[in-house]
């Protein structure tokens, strides 16, 4: 798992803080030179029905992003019957659903604790139960207080509830420290992953299309400029979003770093293809398959598109010279 170690130590340092009752934000607070209570008060509430606390936690962090909905919305998409509740992945479906990034956070009290500082309610999932029996319970973190070792929650039928941090933390440890956030395209996490955060990103691109992502790159290329993942998905949503002059160039600056990398050459090819410009994307994918081994995964997709250049009438459209 990641961060298993990180985990394996918050998990036990809040076990203990379970039993001892000793600091367990304090510390961290201090150690982070974050500041020592913070409360996000404008976060809405839903009150939650019976079974209903994912809807309404998820309709809770959509709303603050700026999504316009409610439980009673979500809740056909997300409801287990036979579970009575959501599971996480219906919460991340769903999130998704609405034009947003769901981003499963690292399983750390510091990755939490980031999150608020930067704005952020956090949902997370709560055993409510034994590890053996189970209850399991989405909820809203919205503050905390070092000095009070409390957490604020939006929970249940209540709009604040304060639940002392060793509590907080044998629920949350015994939810396997899950939580999670949701972006808006353009928005990036507190802790710097770029390879958790591009995953995030492209896991929406592959159920919703790239189009409308272009945000979400573009900030992951301005934290990290010589991200391959995040160059390549920004030219794949110019292109799905009809920028077709922008997207050629973010395909062909990735061309000018590695020139025989095959997802870029075809892309490019087939953008070319479907501009009209039949004799530089023949001559961009030949180039791709010269470089391709038999046995690449990717060889029939640039076959495929091979095939569909040379279907094109002869000649070239306006605009394709050079």
């Amino acid at each position: 798992m990641l961060q298993r170690a990180a985990t394996v130590a918050a998990a036990l340092l809040l076990a203990a803080g379970c039993a001892s009752r000793e600091p367990v934000l304090a510390p961290r607070v201090a150690a982070s030179a974050i500041p020592a209570q913070v409360e996000l008060t404008a976060i809405p509430f839903f009150p939650q029905d019976e079974f209903q606390c994912g809807p309404a936690a998820l309709a809770t962090v959509l709303v603050h992003s700026g999504v316009a909905t409610t439980p009673e919305s979500l809740a056909p998409r997300m409801y287990l019957p036979a579970r009575r509740g959501s599971l996480q992945v219906e919460l991340i479906a769903a999130a998704r659903s609405q034009q947003r990034i769901p981003y499963v956070l690292p399983p750390t009290l510091q990755a939490l604790l980031d999150e608020l500082n930067a704005g952020r309610p956090v949902v997370v999932l709560q055993n409510l139960g034994l590890e053996s029996v189970p209850i399991w319970h989405f909820a809203v973190v919205v503050g905390y207080s070092a000095s009070d070792e409390t957490f604020v929650l939006r929970s249940g039928i209540e709009r604040r509830k304060l639940e002392r941090a060793p509590d907080f933390g044998r629920r949350w440890v015994l939810g396997k420290q899950w939580a999670m956030v949701v972006l808006k395209p353009g928005e990036l996490p507190s802790d710097g992953d770029a390879a958790r955060y591009l995953k995030s990103v492209t896991d929406v691109e592959a159920v919703k299309g790239a189009a409308g992502l272009a945000p979400a790159y573009r900030a992951a290329l301005a934290k990290w400029p010589d991200n391959r993942v995040a160059r390549f998905g920004l030219a794949n949503a110019l292109d799905a979003e009809g920028q077709v002059a922008a997207a050629q160039r973010e395909y062909r600056e990735l061309l000018a770093l590695n020139p025989d990398d095959l997802a870029p050459l075809n892309n490019l090819a087939d953008l070319l293809r479907r501009s009209g410009c039949r004799t530089q994307a023949l001559a961009t994918i030949d180039r791709a398959l010269a470089v391709a081994a038999t046995s690449d995964p990717l060889r029939p997709a640039l076959e495929q598109t091979r095939s569909e250049i040379v279907a094109m009438p002869a000649g070239d459209g306006p605009g394709c010279g050079g």
